[in-house]
């Protein structure tokens, strides 16, 4: 027998925007037109020119420092402003309820899903699922929940192609009308162990021997002890604007088109080792929310769940309060970091990279890995890969002496266009991790957690600071796109 071929991935390139002395193109357009400005000057008074000078420094500085995660000097001072204005505002707090200030005693969410609205609609196989709204981008988003089978004990052929459907299943996004952006959220947590223990009770029989009994109720009571439950979830975020010729879609008009193409998304995930994939329900939604905020009732929902439901709407699945921290985020019991990703792995990595970051961890009572997708049609893709073989170069012929880094970004830019062109599809990712703790004596734990669990995995990531609330939920499965609730535009934060 021959010993399989064992593959590897990788070739993803992070968006640069070219530039003069590593600034962007706006840092480039400043220092040009502060240059031709300065030699004007100079033909006035010499004074007026030196103080030009000193003021174009002054503005290029935040520019030109870059830290070791990547991030402008710029980019820490107006979310460190941005901060200090928001907490003299009091806007780091957060109080719902009966004793709150929302509108009929409800526990609504915070911050950017505030203004969040849930409806509940049919597919095309009668299966009751969650529309969730947010009207202030216009954006409507449906969730599949997964059983994945995991990838203990699989052949590494099983593997492989599990791996190339979920490729091609990521490919074909960029071809489904209106799709905004879609994400994976896996999260890890303490079996409560009421599952099986109303597995166990429904199936016993009164007239069963005293020592099943007695086996049964051994393996309730111990076997949930130290067990860990996994749970998997697909967003995909729709956009209700308007096409050519038709006016905006109403959030009916929006369930009933997408409750007809659920079904082969669905399909299509269960090719990529998801398992059973269905969409979830108003209700199911409302309670991974509830849960989320509010670790300590996931014993109740569950016990719930087994007596008829918990019956928790969509205006009672926030927190009852919430404090944000410059680096971490209370919320009602519970304490919550969230790390993003500023760097992918460097080089070629397996196919299971991700798998001590997405498994349970001991100092870490829930985690929350959420990867985040926004997947480029066609003819967007084909201008994107050519741009960037054409900045990949321009950066290179930069340097008088030619280096590794730059050679082989010029190569994978170049194998990125003619992948695209073969038919391969294009996605840009991100990833949000979310630690949360019981108390503030385990923040320190579940960080040391982090960085060791990030060093496997062979990305780099950084705390969220100054935007804890904000990343909290968009690492939960409601389909927010961040990008839509920057006041400065995506397109302006890449120029720089």
């Amino acid at each position: 027998m021959t010993a399989p071929e064992i593959r590897t991935y990788g070739n993803w390139r992070k968006p640069t925007s070219p530039g003069i002395l590593g600034l962007g193109m706006a840092g480039t357009m400043i220092l040009l037109g502060g240059m031709v400005t300065i030699i004007v000057s100079m033909m006035i008074s010499l004074v007026f020119a030196i103080v030009l000078t000193v003021l174009l420094a002054v503005v290029l500085a935040p520019l030109l420092y870059r830290d070791r995660q990547g991030r402008t000097g710029l980019q820490w001072l107006v979310a460190r402003g941005a901060w200090s204005r928001g907490k003299a505002k009091g806007q780091h707090l957060y109080r719902s309820g009966p004793l709150g200030r929302m509108p009929l005693g409800t526990c609504k969410l915070p911050g950017l899903a505030a203004g969040s609205k849930l409806y509940e609609a049919q597919d095309a196989y009668q299966r009751p699922f969650a529309l969730l709204t947010v009207p202030s981008t216009n954006d409507h988003t449906v969730v599949i929940e997964c059983d994945a089978d995991g990838g203990s004990l699989v052949d590494t052929e099983q593997v492989d192609t599990w791996v190339a459907y979920w490729g091609q299943w990521l490919a074909a996004l960029g071809n489904e009308p209106g799709i905004v952006a879609a994400s994976v959220t896996v999260e890890t947590a303490v079996d409560t162990g009421e599952r099986l223990r109303r597995e166990v009770f429904d199936h016993l029989r009164p007239d069963a021997p005293n020592l099943s009994k007695h086996v049964l109720n051994e393996v309730v009571e111990y076997y949930p002890v130290g067990s860990a439950r996994v749970s998997t979830r697909v967003a995909l975020t729709f956009s209700g604007a308007p096409r050519p010729g038709v006016p905006k879609r109403t959030p009916e008009e929006m369930a009933t088109e997408l409750g007809t193409r659920l079904p082969g998304l669905c399909a299509g995930l269960q090719m990529t080792g998801a398992g059973q994939a269905r969409p979830m329900s108003g209700t199911e939604l409302a309670e991974a929310v509830r849960v989320a905020y509010d670790p300590s009732v996931a014993a109740l929902i569950d016990q719930a769940r087994s007596e008829g439901g918990a019956g928790i709407t969509w205006d009672d699945a926030g927190p009852s309060a919430t404090q944000e921290a410059w680096d971490h985020y209370r919320h009602d019991g519970a304490l919550s970091v969230t790390w993003a990703m500023s760097d992918a792995p460097r080089g070629e990595v397996f196919s299971n990279v991700l798998a001590r970051l997405l498994g349970p961890h001991p100092d870490i009572d829930r985690k929350r890995v959420t990867l985040l997708y926004r997947p480029h049609d066609s003819s967007t893709a084909a201008s994107i890969v050519e741009r960037d073989v054409k900045d990949a170069l321009f950066k290179a012929k930069q340097a008088k002496v030619g280096n590794a880094r730059d050679s082989i970004a010029v190569r994978a830019a170049q194998q990125s266009a003619q992948e695209e062109a073969t038919g391969a599809g294009l996605v840009k990712f991100g990833m949000l991790v979310t630690a949360t703790v019981e108390d503030s004596d385990g923040l320190d734990l579940a960080a040391s957690a982090m960085d060791n669990l990030s060093a496997s995995a062979r990305i780099a990531i950084r705390r969220v600071y100054g935007s804890q609330a904000s990343a909290f939920a968009a690492a939960l499965p409601i389909g927010l796109v961040l990008p839509k609730h920057l006041k400065v535009p995506q397109s302006v934060r890449d120029a720089m």
